[in-house]
Parts: structure tokens; C-alpha cells; sequence
């Protein structure tokens, strides 16, 4: 029978997610703050919860799909967070494992796939494990594209045997699936894969950019770069962005953002020197207070290419 799994977050990246763990047969209970995207699952098949106590006590295993820290920190620890359905697995069964609502069902497995600070997950999982609630942080990589393909590359960090008993799960959302250590380990890995995106994604903006003034055709720019060294998935993924000098969010610029402040903190607390992934930081911090937060990570080309004095092509 076919583990039930709650949901937290049903934004770009969660919603997607959640729609192929229910392709992939499982029951799935659902919460979020917005509602739009619960009704939608709801009229797919899954059922929904009015909070993540409500969630943790009627699934086997629970993930959240959060923007950052706090929101993490509160779903999981905060009021009627899944904390308050942890009793150390000593909920009332109704016969079916599930605790009636006063209680997680008992050996609980929590997976975030949030991108958020290590220490914080390391913080939340003492929290829960002390309740009995088992927990691996497990950020992905891959984007909204990766997202809806269930093709994300899936960066977990905890116990070899929970991440064992979380696999199959994994593998009805990503394809690049690596245990990486103890918990946090999912997270500074992500943190790296973030440094190589940003930086990689305003490298491109800044040839790009070169190459329009240059007079160069974009698309048979995209395809002379994407057969050599320069190619890379950033350049796969984006390039039908670059083409029509559009740049509707599968990543948010905002999001990026808040993960490079999540590496400079790290980086600084490890002593470890990040210049460009500094660089990179401010000409995002100047996106945002343009405006243009809302846009999608690789319109960062749209800064550069007014700085070059060239309106957007759009």
C-alpha cells in the first residue's frame, strides 16, 4: 500500500511536486497558505488539511516546500505546527496507524525540500526528533521545469536509513538523488549548486549582452555557445527566456536572492572568501530595488543590458 504523504507549500516548485507524488499513486494531504493551488490538488485528489498539525497527524511522511527559515521554523515548531502532532508516536490510533489528531502517526519521516540555512535545519530536526519525528533536509536543484518533469536533482542530508526509507519517494520527484551526510549536509550542498547558478546565469547575461551589441543574432548565438565548453544547463534551460526577452519566473530573482544571503552568511561563518558569488549578491540586491524582483533568475541579463545602454529586446 502506498505510503500517505502530506504537503506544505504549493508555490512554483511545490505544486508541481505534489501533482507527481499523486501520479505516482500515493494519497497526498495538502496544505498552504494560498488556496488557489489547494483547490487545484484538491480536484486532482488530494485532500486537504487546514494546518501542518492537522497534516502530521494523518501521514506517513510529511514534506514542506518553503520559502526560507522562518516559514520552515514555523510550520514545523510554531503553533499548530507539526510539532504540536508529534507525541513521541503516542497518538490514539484509529486502527490505521493514523492518530486521530493527537498525534503524529507514529515514526513520522519529515522531508523539507526547502532551501534554507543548514543550522536551521539542524535546529528543527533536534526539535522534532525529541518528539519522536525523524527528519531529512532534502533541497532540490532543476527548477520549475525539473519540478513538473519529476527530473530535480534532490540533495539530502540526515540518516542513512531514513534517507533509505525516503528513496522511493525521491525517486517520484527527481532523478539526481545523492545522500551527502548528516543533517544539513542537503543544505550546503545546495548552497554550493546556488553559488554555480547565480554566478553561471549572470555570466551568460553578461555574453549575451556582448554578443547583442555586437550585432550577433541571439538564438544562433544560444546555439553556437550551447555546442562547446560554455554550454551547461543554465544555458539549456533559459535559453527560450533569452530568446524572446521574456522572463516569467520558474525561479524567482527574490528567491536567488535570499539564498545568496543564506551562502554569505554560511561562508562567512566558515571562513571561506565567495568574491564573485559577492558581485553576483549586489547586482541582484539592484534587480530587486528596480523592481524586478519578481522576474525570473536569468533576467539579471535585463540589468546588464541596461547597463550597456540597450533596452530589453521585448
Amino acid at each position: 500500500m502506498a505510503q500517505t504523504i502530506g504537503f506544505i507549500g504549493l508555490g512554483i516548485m511545490g505544486r508541481p511536486m505534489a501533482k507527481n507524488l499523486l501520479k505516482a499513486g500515493h494519497p497526498v494531504v495538502v496544505h498552504s497558505r494560498s488556496q488557489g493551488p489547494v483547490n487545484e490538488l484538491v480536484g486532482a485528489g488530494a485532500k486537504r488539511a487546514s494546518s501542518a498539525k492537522e497534516v502530521a497527524g494523518q501521514v506517513d511522511v510529511l514534506i514542506t516546500m518553503l520559502p526560507n527559515s522562518p516559514e520552515v521554523e514555523l510550520v514545523a515548531l510554531g503553533s499548530d505546527g507539526i510539532i504540536e502532532g508529534a507525541s513521541n508516536g503516542e497518538g490514539v490510533s484509529n486502527g490505521e496507524g493514523v492518530s486521530n489528531g493527537e498525534g503524529a502517526k507514529k515514526g513520522l519521516l519529515y522531508l523539507d525540500m526547502s532551501t534554507i540555512s543548514p543550522l536551521v535545519s539542524q535546529k528543527v530536526g533536534k526539535a522534532l526528533g525529541a518528539k519522536g519525528v525523524r527528519m531529512l533536509d532534502a533541497p532540490v536543484s532543476g527548477g520549475e521545469k525539473g519540478a513538473i518533469d519529476a527530473a530535480l536533482s534532490i540533495m539530502v542530508g540526515g540518516e542513512k536509513a531514513d534517507f533509505d526509507a525516503a528513496l522511493p519517494i525521491f525517486q517520484a520527484l527527481g532523478k539526481t538523488i545523492t545522500h551527502l551526510g548528516p543533517l544539513g549536509a542537503g543544505g550546503f550542498t545546495k548552497l554550493a549548486n546556488q553559488i554555480i547558478v547565480a554566478v553561471n546565469l549572470t555570466a551568460l547575461g553578461e555574453a549575451l549582452t556582448l554578443a547583442r551589441k555586437a550585432g550577433l543574432d541571439r538564438a544562433l548565438t544560444l546555439k553556437a555557445l550551447g555546442g562547446g565548453l560554455a554550454a551547461s544547463k543554465c544555458l539549456e534551460q533559459k535559453t527560450p527566456n533569452y530568446v524572446a526577452g521574456t522572463y516569467n519566473p520558474g525561479f524567482k530573482i527574490d528567491l536567488h536572492f535570499k539564498d545568496l544571503g543564506l551562502i554569505m552568511e554560511s561562508s562567512r561563518a566558515l571562513g571561506v572568501p565567495l568574491p564573485c558569488t559577492a558581485v553576483v549578491q549586489e547586482l541582484f540586491n539592484a534587480l530587486r530595488v528596480k523592481g524586478k524582483g519578481g522576474l525570473d533568475h536569468s533576467g539579471v541579463i535585463t540589468l546588464l543590458e541596461e547597463l550597456a545602454g540597450m533596452p530589453n529586446p521585448s
